[in-house]
């Protein structure tokens, strides 16, 4: 899937108070694109993080998909396309605490009204070494193993990209490094697109494509 943002800028507030999260900014993403974008607390990348993957609306400018402007459709369209194309990383792991592993793993399956695909979920839980943990609940999970559960639950509906909002921030080096070795691998087998925001100059390193954002302002600074 060809992603093209436009123009795209984001402000917060009204007049002399109005806040410039992001500024004009242009990007294209081709499918299998593996990208990093970096950049201090406030910067903007989560702002891009969320209007690029239609979790927020911009100020102005457009967002394409295949020639298709999300921000077009309606929220219902949206949110559907978003369960559907897209599969989310964040850095507090979002998993419900009553839920057992699998239960959270499978939950966009549920919402939709689609099938679990068992051979592809075992496959998933096999390669993020949690199978084993499948009944556990989020509490009786280290860190590492509920931010794998949530990988897996990225992934279950076979999106065509996933974004990563600082997906090792909540855990410890050893896990971190787990955590991205593994995306690294899913990125590189499957052929994914991958976009991970992180203030980890190690971590960003990893993608392809390497971006700089400061006070709204994109830049690309490196690509392999």
């Amino acid at each position: 899937m060809y992603i093209e943002a436009k123009d795209l800028s984001k402000l917060y507030g009204n007049g002399e108070n109005s806040v410039i999260a992001l500024n004009h900014v242009n990007l294209e993403i081709a499918p299998g694109d593996f990208i990093s974008f970096m950049g201090p607390s406030g910067s903007g990348k989560s702002t891009l993080l969320h209007l690029l993957s239609g979790l927020d609306k911009p100020s102005s400018g457009s967002v394409i998909y295949d020639e298709k402007d999300i921000y077009l459709t309606s929220d219902k369209e949206l949110s559907a396309f978003r369960r559907q194309k897209i599969g989310f990383i964040f850095q507090q792991f979002n998993l419900l605490p009553v839920l057992t592993a699998r239960e959270n793993i499978i939950m966009p399956l549920l919402l939709d009204k689609r099938q679990v695909d068992e051979a592809y979920l075992k496959d998933l839980t096999d390669m993020l070494g949690i199978k084993s943990r499948m009944t556990h609940l989020p509490s009786e999970l280290s860190g590492g193993q509920q931010q794998r559960v949530a990988i897996a639950r990225a992934l279950i509906a076979k999106p065509d990209i996933v974004f990563a909002d600082e997906p090792t921030g909540n855990l410890d080096s050893k896990s971190g490094n787990e955590v991205m070795s593994l995306l690294y691998d899913i990125w590189r087998t499957m052929r994914k697109t991958l976009v991970v925001i992180t203030h980890d100059n190690q971590i960003a390193r990893m993608a392809e494509r390497q971006f700089v954002i400061v006070d709204g302002l994109l830049s690309e600074v490196a690509a392999k």
